[in-house]
């Protein structure tokens, strides 16, 4: 039976790629990709010439059947994303888990994800925190932001640069204006940036000044 690789690629600088996670994109038979077009860029930069296959959030139900026999037809699998861990705000979950239960081996490579970088930054308390990921656009996202609003720990959300400042606003509203927070955006690449303050700060910040770039949102937790 083969065995199923779920490697980290770099959320920016393509020199956070580690010397394990190109040996392994080399040894595989099969490279999953979220998009082969941008993978592709990577794949061709570390000279790495396999078989790709698109793995993504639309077509990761029909795919996972037939990744799952390969593997068990004695091939080896590398699963990456465009950025990041696979399965974290990623696909990959499902594959993963009938992998799993299908007992077939799983090995997840330690690299990047983009919200540890901007977590540690930050300045908020790490010890003790919880990842929400990307908040639902509707259905559910006012209950979550209530069920949040008694948090203790410091929380990290992902969201895109155009929905930021109604993000924040939104946490203005239910964590109160006052709560400490930082932005971060476009992590390990050249123009990477860390804003901390208050929300109603970061409001003003990025009111006045449109934001760009994959975006974590650090918010401390309620003080006790």
């Amino acid at each position: 039976m083969g065995k199923l690789y779920v490697v980290p690629t770099p959320v920016g600088n393509l020199e956070d790629m580690t010397f394990r996670a190109i040996r392994i994109l080399k040894e595989a038979d099969l490279v999953l990709a979220e998009d082969t077009r941008t993978s592709g860029i990577l794949l061709k930069h570390f000279e790495i010439k396999n078989a790709m296959q698109s793995h993504h959030k639309f077509n990761e139900h029909k795919t996972v059947e037939s990744v799952v026999n390969r593997i068990k037809g004695g091939e080896t699998v590398a699963l990456i994303s465009d950025a990041g861990t696979p399965g974290i705000s990623d696909p990959g979950f499902l594959v993963v888990r009938e992998c799993v239960r299908n007992g077939i081996e799983v090995q997840c490579l330690p690299g990047a994800t983009a919200f540890v970088p901007a977590l540690v930054a930050s300045g908020l308390p790490n010890e003790k925190f919880c990842f929400e990921g990307f908040l639902p656009q509707k259905k559910g996202r006012m209950t979550r932001l209530k069920g949040l609003a008694e948090e203790r720990r410091t929380m990290v959300f992902y969201e895109s640069p155009h929905r930021l400042v109604k993000a924040l606003t939104q946490f203005a509203e239910y964590f109160g204006a006052e709560r400490q927070a930082s932005v971060s955006r476009e992590i390990s690449k050249i123009h990477e940036e860390t804003v901390r303050g208050t929300l109603t700060e970061l409001i003003e910040h990025f009111t006045a000044n449109e934001p760009r770039g994959e975006i974590v949102i650090v918010v401390a937790g309620i003080d006790d």
